[in-house]
């Protein structure tokens, strides 16, 4: 493939797979000038491609195994070295793509990302990376979004720096504003590990203090950091949350012959308003501190979905994004 950019895609991972990681691929190699390695089962790909035929920009890399959502990450990754996942990793790692991008079991990803191309220098352990819509301003950064369950006081600093810079190159802001997620504002707030890592931020460029579940959706802080358990908890509360929303709104615009009437002046504004905070829209999550650029889409990603992820990907690489965490990690000692 003669493009200067190859991205290489799990067609097995996610709920709608292969049929919509296909679709998307495809789409993505020929609206933004990427190169597409796409893998997994190649008799599963091939029906899917016009007339059977991979377009140029495309190039099936055939495997023979696929790690299911509900599979030991960490184990199957180790077992299933034709597993698609595990081959876009070990594509990146010799430069026959340039990133990677996976819709399927999170751990999986991780796990295949981090085996296949290591850790930055220094990391002592990767995150998720996870952008939150914000309504009239660049989204925030959630950082850690449920790689590291359990964290040392380091690893978040480390998690702290790491989203900085990377806010910094996919959103534009110039000096992002870190904060730690804690049960209220003041400095003594927050459980020991909440205390010991306020400790160490102390002083940290762009630190603000803590911040509070209340801060997300609003211009106080771009970048919040977290463990991983809690992030993920975070997460799965918002997206909860503005399903329940989303269904009581359309619901009262149903609820009668007025409101329906209603519902025809206000249905598009309102399906504009919501559109940055539709997951196919985001882009996904981005795995922090490997050596590579490793984009995780939702579970169940559409064309779009795996389309705007691939834009990401592409992005980190023209933007040198590993490059410059490495220095980010590099400065800090």
């Amino acid at each position: 493939m003669n493009r200067s950019c190859v991205v290489a895609v799990d067609a097995m991972g996610g709920d709608k797979a292969p049929a919509e990681i296909v679709a998307g691929a495809l789409r993505a190699a020929e609206q933004l000038d990427v190169g597409i390695l796409l893998a997994g089962t190649k008799d599963e790909i091939v029906p899917l491609l016009p007339d059977g035929v991979a377009p140029e920009g495309v190039e099936v890399l055939p495997t023979t195994e696929v790690i299911s959502m509900h599979e030991d990450p960490a184990s199957s990754v180790r077992a299933k070295k034709d597993s698609s996942i595990v081959q876009c990793a070990r594509a990146v790692r010799e430069d026959r793509a340039q990133a990677m991008v996976g819709a399927g079991n999170t751990g999986a990803t991780m796990a295949a990302g981090l085996l296949r191309m290591g850790r930055i220098r220094g990391v002592k352990r990767p995150a998720i990376g996870v952008p939150i819509p914000t309504p009239g301003r660049e989204p925030q950064l959630l950082v850690d979004g449920g790689a590291a369950v359990d964290c040392a006081p380091e690893w978040l600093v480390q998690f702290a720096r790491l989203g900085r810079t990377y806010s910094r190159l996919r959103f534009g802001i110039d000096e992002p504003r870190v904060g730690l997620l804690s049960n209220g504002e003041e400095p003594g707030k927050g459980d020991q590990l909440r205390k010991e890592t306020f400790r160490l931020l102390d002083g940290v460029p762009g630190f603000i203090g803590n911040v509070e579940g209340r801060d997300f959706f609003t211009d106080r802080v771009d970048v919040v950091v977290t463990d991983g358990f809690t992030g993920n908890v975070v997460l799965k509360t918002i997206e909860g949350a503005l399903r329940s929303f989303a269904s009581t709104v359309f619901g009262a615009l149903e609820s009668s012959d007025e409101a329906k009437r209603a519902a025809e002046v206000v249905t598009g504004p309102l399906l504009e308003a919501a559109a940055p905070y539709v997951p196919d829209n985001t882009g996904g999550a981005v795995l922090l501190g490997v050596d590579g650029v490793c984009v995780i889409s939702h579970g169940s990603s559409t064309a779009t979905a795996i389309v705007n992820a691939v834009r990401v990907a592409a992005d980190a690489v023209e933007g040198r994004s590993v490059d410059q965490l490495k220095e980010a990690i590099a400065d800090a000692g």
